[in-house]
């Protein structure tokens, strides 16, 4: 397992803010959880792989997988 954090440097969306938003894991399989943070809009994504969620919430470069183990 690939622990990161999800770390937001534009949004964009106007919703999850900029810094850490959000904290996440890749396990073995590739299959990646994201945890969003915050009390306004707190909630938990599955993705097939890491590349699916940047293609998601990368915002061409705007935010950033911090990969942290």
């Amino acid at each position: 397992m690939r622990l990161f954090f999800l770390v937001r440097h534009k949004d964009i969306s106007g919703v999850s803010g900029t810094g850490v938003v959000a904290e996440g894991v890749v396990f073995s399989d590739g299959v990646t959880v994201l945890r969003w943070l915050g009390s306004a809009h707190p909630s938990t994504n599955i993705y097939e792989d890491i590349e699916d969620l940047q293609r998601v919430h990368g915002h061409d470069g705007l935010t950033e997988v911090r990969f942290i183990s």
